[in-house]
């Protein structure tokens, strides 16, 4: 849960206050079952509760959500946030006309370790 900062090769110290970070499928849930949809990097506070996206911070719904699993704690919107799948199927709910769309700061690191696809590294979508 906490992370560990590495400073040589030999020596590494717990720090709780170094947030995680992780990439994930962001879905909105504003405008039905699917929405928007993005694959970027959040980043977790302490207890994992809260993830934060590019201004963002969306706060868990502790499994009392319809469809969705975390909130925009400013707007109060809902969203699907998951780990990405390797197959891509990342939507709840299949197969949709909308477009998947992939953070350029990590297209390649998404389609290389996760979807081990590394010739499809310039690709803007998933």
């Amino acid at each position: 849960m906490f992370a560990t900062v590495t400073l040589s090769s030999s020596l590494s110290f717990y720090n709780p206050y170094v947030m995680r970070s992780r990439i994930m499928y962001i879905e909105s849930k504003a405008e039905g079952l699917n929405g928007p949809a993005r694959i970027g990097r959040v980043t977790f506070n302490r207890t994992g509760r809260t993830l934060y996206y590019k201004g963002q911070s969306f706060q868990s719904l502790k499994g009392s959500g319809f469809k969705a699993n975390y909130r925009d704690t400013e707007t109060g919107e809902e969203y699907w946030i998951s780990g990405p799948r390797r197959d891509g199927l990342d939507r709840l709910y299949g197969k949709s006309a909308l477009v998947v769309e992939i953070d350029d700061d990590i297209r390649e690191e998404y389609r290389t370790e996760i979807r081990k696809r590394p010739e499809q590294k310039s690709k803007s979508h998933a």
